[in-house]
């Protein structure tokens, strides 16, 4: 009996150590933050943004976005006060300003003041998409109740590399915990002197299956105050009322 047990353990060792380990490929799970995104940007319609186009009308000024493999091109097409033509190019090389179909040259402060400006308008026009980023940061903060209904509260920030020159900013967002449709937003800014907003999307309607919305904007009378404060002034009326954000003349292109 012994003499079996011994060639037992022999024979075991033996295929151990012929045998090579398989290696563990199963992916990681997902976040509960990445997979409330996921969802949400999957509700929204906007998987395919990553190989489209759009165009839109934002307060009178021509916008165009196009992304293809990585390559991304923002456009603004606006009328100066002497009646240019003022065209900017936003892409992975930075911006360059036409006037009249001329290039111009640009103070730095300028330049990225400009930059700021056109990425902002296309940011905030296909949330819930970038929060895909590499240079995101998601935090998940649990349930919120706004208006009566219960919302997935996520906390974005971003890292330094990657993130632009905006990277210190800090972000809420709230995701309706039955469809993952994004709601409410609300944003703490360093640039242009810094500032808090909140935003109440507005107006949902489909383009070519992408879920558009506009935005009511707020401030909060302190804007030095906790962000994560936010949402209640907002439920207690306690926010002004800034500026409305209407997009018009929406064209969407998936290619």
């Amino acid at each position: 009996m012994q003499n079996r047990v011994v060639l037992f353990l022999l024979f075991v060792l033996l295929i151990s150590c012929s045998s090579p380990q398989k290696e563990d490929k199963q992916t990681p799970p997902k976040s509960e933050a990445q997979d409330i995104v996921d969802k949400s940007i999957s509700h929204h319609g906007m998987e395919q943004l990553d190989h489209a186009e759009f165009s839109l009308t934002f307060r009178d000024m021509s916008y165009t976005y196009s992304l293809q493999n990585g390559l991304y091109k923002y456009t603004r097409t606006q009328t100066d006060s002497i009646d240019q033509e003022v065209y900017d190019v936003l892409t992975n090389e930075g911006l360059t300003r036409y006037i009249n179909g001329d290039s111009v040259e640009l103070e730095e402060e300028k330049r990225a003041a400009y930059s700021r400006s056109v990425n902002s308008v296309i940011y905030f026009f296909r949330l819930p998409f970038g929060l895909n980023d590499e240079a995101v940061i998601k935090e998940y903060q649990g349930t919120t109740s706004i208006k009566g209904k219960d919302y997935h509260e996520i906390r974005v920030t971003f890292k330094q590399s990657g993130g632009g020159e905006d990277f210190d900013d800090v972000f809420l967002y709230w995701f309706d915990t039955e469809d993952y449709s994004m709601d409410y937003l609300a944003y703490l800014y360093h640039t242009d002197g810094g500032g808090m907003r909140f935003r109440e999307a507005i107006n949902p309607r489909r383009v070519n299956d992408v879920l558009i919305q506009d935005y009511i904007n707020f401030k909060p009378e302190d804007e030095s105050m906790d962000i994560n404060n936010i949402s209640e002034l907002y439920e207690n009326g306690e926010l002004e009322e800034l500026s409305r954000i209407i997009n018009e003349d929406v064209a969407i292109s998936i290619k």
